[in-house]
């Protein structure tokens, strides 16, 4: 009691007590919100407290090499910079083939610590980047969903969206991709339309169509927010509910967002160009048409309304479909790409272009998946919609389709599930707080005064106090199961770097392995300025980043033909490898090993993409998948194998002096610790390379090209 009037007395000090219950309300708000933010960047820093602050995965190597490049250089020369160490001997024009949003984001913040004499590598403003943007979504999921419901649906689903593991995976301190701005674009984008549709205002119309134009330059996933806010608008159309309000918004953002974003270069004319733009000018030709007939409406009868829109109708309809058919018949309609086939089939992939579909996070998203990255919103996601759905209006229709297609989306592509996580955060708030607005009132029902209770008591409802209490408790249990769900998945599944591994031993103690590191330090130290490296598509951004190397292919993908040409060399025996090798002027070779670690994701496991995507043009049409299978159709390393398989160059590469490694006590030497098998040939030597450099734990293995024999001698 003491205690509790001490503290009564520190508060009304602080001057607490004699505020409003209104800014009391306002404080509240504040400190949950403050705190979500918080949380939502110190639960992305794992990694840099485990490991360092390094940057992680593939594509961030080259998102950091070119926002170094930027600072450095300024953005006239990032503009027109082109690459040599990149694809050759085709090189690339850096300024017209990315997004570079998330560059001169990173560089202002850069520019502007500096400016205020704060000293920090641009290194670290890439690591910290993703978790600062995470704390500003949360802010963004906040308004969204306020404007959806209320307050309490706003604070409940910012704190989901912190800790939403589905969004962590790309937002992780290090994961410096596009993606890790890009989701607060798209949100801070659907959050302005909602407030342009609210209230008809050119102010919220223009500032939807400057944050679209932000998000046209962080990410290549615009195309889905382009498609989407149209189909909003349509469906408003298709439900009568299209006034002069979603008319001045949509025109207002379709123009003024589709003039920005064909300036980036890398965009171009896309807009009015590409198959996937034209839902979007389709309906806004639509708004003008209902516009125009609104006003033909007031001014004609009934009668005559009728016969001139039948007319119109006819005339419109034809015409647009004529000149759609012979402005993709003459090429200035492009057709959808490869990318966009593959969302609305996803086995086109796969057949098609093995390349796209080679992929890991191209691949559909597996059931367990949704569990895994949403963990309770699956199940509250139902009842948000069902909510929205019970209240519906201008708004809740718009968040009902963001959440249908969104799910749709994720379970064609799992690297969308990065679209569905805040969807699902912001529909699990609405049902988490009207469900406890629904029975938090109830509570009252369980005071223990027999005179109160008896009065208090409803005939039909005798023990309502009590489902509203076991409700409010379990919805409870089930926050706080989410809670540690989302924070043992950041920690274990999200925080650990590509470019340094860890295991843990027999004893529980982790081994680090540093191999790509050590070996990209080694190309960089030991090879002269003007070597080109061969490898799979996979490290190439890496070498280019770390090694300061020219490399043949890279992530980009853009080129198949020439991904094709080192498929081939890989999958070919030596002497014809190393035909190509010489055509494309290959001074290294590099591969990557895991036999030896139990390291999964290396160059053999992923060989049968070497092989389709080797086989899929003219030059490699000699080399057919079968061949590398057995009879009995099974892919296999020892000496069951195919011969075709066991003799080829990746084989080769990886396994060279590999027979005479014990990996386990009690196997034979050369066992695989990946395949679980003995390896099936042995011993060979290498007759057109020699070993450059194995790294410690032999992930990584260099090789080095031989020079042709001098004939004159």
């Amino acid at each position: 009691m003491a205690s509790s009037l001490k503290l009564s007395s520190f508060l009304a000090r602080l001057g607490i007590y004699r505020v409003s219950s209104e800014k009391q309300e306002t404080l509240l708000k504040l400190m949950v919100l403050s705190t979500a933010a918080i949380l939502s960047f110190s639960t992305r820093l794992f990694a840099v407290l485990r490991f360092e602050s390094v940057i992680h995965e593939f594509d961030p190597y080259f998102n950091y090499r070119t926002t170094r490049f930027l600072t450095e250089e300024g953005f006239y020369n990032f503009h027109n910079w082109f690459d040599d160490r990149a694809w050759y001997p085709l090189g690339r024009i850096i300024g017209g083939t990315i997004y570079p949003g998330l560059m001169v984001t990173s560089a202002m913040f850069y520019h502007v610590l500096h400016f205020l004499n704060i000293t920090i590598d641009i290194r670290n403003v890439c690591v910290f980047l993703a978790p600062l943007f995470s704390s500003l979504t949360v802010i963004v999921t906040y308004h969204l969903t306020k404007e959806l419901k209320d307050t309490g649906a706003g604070l409940v689903a910012a704190a989901m969206i912190s800790i939403v593991p589905g969004y962590i995976s790309r937002s992780v301190a290090g994961s410096y991709d596009n993606e890790g701005i890009a989701i607060f674009c798209m949100l801070l984008t659907y959050y302005l339309w909602i407030k342009a549709v609210k209230t008809g205002s050119l102010f919220w119309s223009t500032f939807c169509a400057l944050a679209y134009f932000y998000m046209v330059s962080s990410w290549g996933g615009y195309v889905f927010l382009i498609n989407l806010i149209p189909m909003h608008v349509l469906a408003l159309m298709l439900t009568g509910r299209f006034s002069h309000r979603i008319y001045v918004a949509y025109s207002t953002v379709y123009t003024i967002g589709t003039i920005l974003s064909m300036q980036i270069s890398f965009v171009g004319f896309q807009p009015v160009q590409s198959s996937e733009h034209m839902a979007a000018f389709g309906v806004f030709g639509l708004c003008q048409i209902h516009a125009f007939l609104d006003y033909l409406r007031s001014k004609l009868s009934t009668k005559q309304f009728e016969t001139l829109f039948k007319l119109l109708a006819i005339v419109v309809g034809v015409a647009a479909l004529i000149a759609g058919g012979v402005l993709t018949f003459m090429g200035k309609i492009s057709p959808w790409t490869g990318r966009f086939y593959s969302l609305l089939d996803p086995s086109y992939a796969k057949n098609n272009i093995p390349i796209i579909a080679s992929v890991s996070e191209h691949q559909p998203t597996a059931w367990s998946s949704f569990y895994f990255d949403l963990q309770l919103l699956v199940f509250l996601f139902p009842v948000g919609l069902y909510f929205c759905f019970s209240k519906l209006n201008d708004q809740n229709i718009f968040i009902i389709l963001y959440g249908v297609t969104s799910i749709y989306f994720a379970g064609v592509m799992v690297r969308l599930m990065l679209v569905l996580a805040p969807v699902m955060c912001v529909l699990s708030g609405i049902a988490v707080s009207s469900v406890l607005s629904l029975y938090v009132r109830n509570l009252e029902y369980l005071d223990t005064t027999k005179a109160k209770k008896a009065k208090k008591m409803d005939p039909s409802y005798p023990v309502k106090g009590e489902i509203a209490g076991f409700v409010v408790l379990m919805m409870t249990f089930f926050l706080v199961t989410y809670t540690f769900h989302c924070t043992w998945v950041t920690s274990e599944a999200y925080s650990s770097p590509s470019i340094v591994l860890a295991a843990s031993q027999h004893d529980g103690s982790r081994i680090i392995f540093d191999d790509f590191r050590e070996a990209y330090y080694w190309l960089r130290q030991n090879t002269p300025e003007d070597a080109k490296v061969m490898s799979w598509w996979d490290y190439g951004y890496q070498i280019t980043a770390m090694a300061n190397r020219t490399i043949l292919v890279d992530n980009n993908t853009w080129n198949n033909t020439h991904i094709s040409r080192v498929g081939q060399a890989m999958s070919s025996p030596e002497d014809k490898a190393y035909e190509i090798m010489r055509e494309l002027d290959v001074s290294y070779v590099l591969v990557i090993f895991g036999g030896l670690t139990g390291y999964a994701s290396d160059d053999i496991n992923k060989f049968l993409w070497m092989v389709r995507i080797g086989g899929s043009t003219e030059k490699g049409s000699h080399i057919k998948e079968a061949d590398y299978f057995t009879p009995q159709g099974e892919f296999r390393v020892d000496r069951e194998g195919s011969p075709v398989l066991l003799n080829c160059l990746m084989y080769k590469l990886c396994y060279y002096r590999f027979g005479q490694v014990y990996t386990e006590q009690g196997k034979p030497g050369g066992y695989d610790r990946v395949r679980n098998t003995e390896i099936g040939n042995k011993d060979f030597e290498l007759n057109v390379l020699e070993e450059a450099y194995t790294t410690e734990h032999w992930i990584v293995r260099i090789y080095k090209v031989k020079d042709l024999e001098n004939r004159g001698v």
